[in-house]
């Protein structure tokens, strides 16, 4: 067993999990266990660090999967040199947060199933695929399975998907799988400009707007790409006096005001607005 050790105040395991960017994840100890690809690895942190704990041979994999070489307090740094006050707020908050570099096929699949969904449900969705699909793995005693591949699931009639619970998204995933087997190399688009990488997203049946934009940062590493889900469409609105109605044209105003560092406040942002207004729904909870 290898173990990464990481300073706490820019890696944060937990805000990093819970920021909407990845699904597969679960509770386990005192931490987590992360799942990605065929790999596992189980994350918890001390006063002042972050352990992360994989096989032997998964040390590199997971060292790039949570971006580690990345300088995050210059990221932090830019987002409070905005003097914008919300933003400082959100930074402050989520300066923890870091932008996982997950598999970009794996990825795409997952925001497909994502679409018109919640959190819950969505992790419940790959895990009856993975389960039904994917090779039996073992990590820390603990049985998990693999992201399937496209050969499995394009084998499977487009009902099964249907009854693990994708409803309408089942025939964008039998395509999507039915493309990657005749040749679409969805790792081969990394080499193209995010307006181009987003270009050929949107030609990929199943794909809109904001899923497009969701693989681009979190498939694809793409920084000027700026999500707009219900809670970043609050923040525009609620914080930053927004009166655009439309989410592509809202992502397009925060771009143009962020540049190449647009998708990290975008987290900083979506973790802050959704942090707050949990607190408060509690905070009215308690009150009655």
């Amino acid at each position: 067993m290898k173990t990464i050790e990481f300073d706490k105040e820019f890696f944060n395991i937990a805000d990093t999990l819970s920021c909407g960017q990845v699904f597969r994840f679960t509770p386990y100890k005192s931490g987590f266990l992360i799942f990605s690809e065929d790999k596992c690895a189980y994350a918890y942190q001390t006063e002042d660090k972050t352990i992360v704990l994989c096989s032997d041979t998964d040390r590199d994999y997971f060292y790039n999967y949570f971006d580690l070489s990345a300088d995050y307090k210059s990221i932090y740094e830019a987002a409070i040199s905005q003097r914008e006050e919300k933003l400082i707020t959100a930074a402050k908050l989520g300066k923890g947060i870091r932008i996982l570099n997950q598999n970009p096929t794996e990825t795409l699949f997952s925001f497909i199933i994502s679409q018109n969904n919640n959190i819950p449900r969505i992790k419940g969705i790959i895990e009856r695929l993975a389960i039904r699909l994917g090779e039996k793995k073992k990590f820390d005693g603990v049985i998990y399975y693999s992201f399937p591949s496209a050969q499995k699931m394009a084998q499977m009639p487009e009902e099964f998907f249907k009854e693990i619970g994708l409803g309408y998204r089942a025939p964008y995933i039998k395509k999507l799988a039915e493309d990657i087997v005749s040749g679409f190399d969805v790792s081969a688009l990394k080499t193209l400009s995010t307006l181009e990488l987003k270009k050929r997203l949107l030609n990929i049946y199943g794909v809109g707007p904001k899923v497009c934009d969701c693989v681009s940062f979190f498939g694809f590493h793409k920084t000027d790409s700026f999500p707009v889900d219900t809670w970043i469409e609050k923040v525009y609105i609620e914080d930053f006096n927004g009166t655009l109605k439309n989410r592509e044209k809202i992502a397009e105003y925060f771009v143009n005001r962020f540049k190449e560092n647009s998708g990290y406040f975008q987290q900083y942002l979506f973790y802050y607005k959704r942090s707050i207004e949990k607190t408060l729904e509690s905070d009215k909870s308690n009150a009655k």
